[in-house]
């Protein structure tokens, strides 16, 4: 991982399930060109992991809190994490 790219993990929560949103992120994330996965939760929320780039990220953070069309987003937290090897492929789990 090289200076400039970074970790974070981000919980979206809101209308986020059903709607394609696991979809929708990968494909996003894939355009900013970050790895990573994005998964649902039990509890209704999606999580993800989104590294790379910090200015990527940002973009893919601002973007999360739009999500997809038919999505409601009412929340977005973000915690940065260290990795010990950067993700190769950005998945859905």
């Amino acid at each position: 991982m090289s200076e400039r790219d970074e970790a974070v993990r981000v919980r979206i929560s809101g209308k986020v399930q059903g709607v394609g949103f696991r979809m929708w992120t990968r494909d996003e994330a894939l355009r900013l060109g970050l790895t990573g996965w994005v998964r649902n939760e039990a509890d209704g929320s999606v999580a993800a992991l989104v590294a790379g780039p910090d200015n990527a990220i940002s973009t893919m953070i601002e973007r999360l809190r739009r999500g997809p069309a038919g999505a409601s987003v009412s929340g977005v937290e973000t915690e940065a994490t260290r990795l010990e090897t950067m993700p190769t492929d950005f998945r859905i789990t």
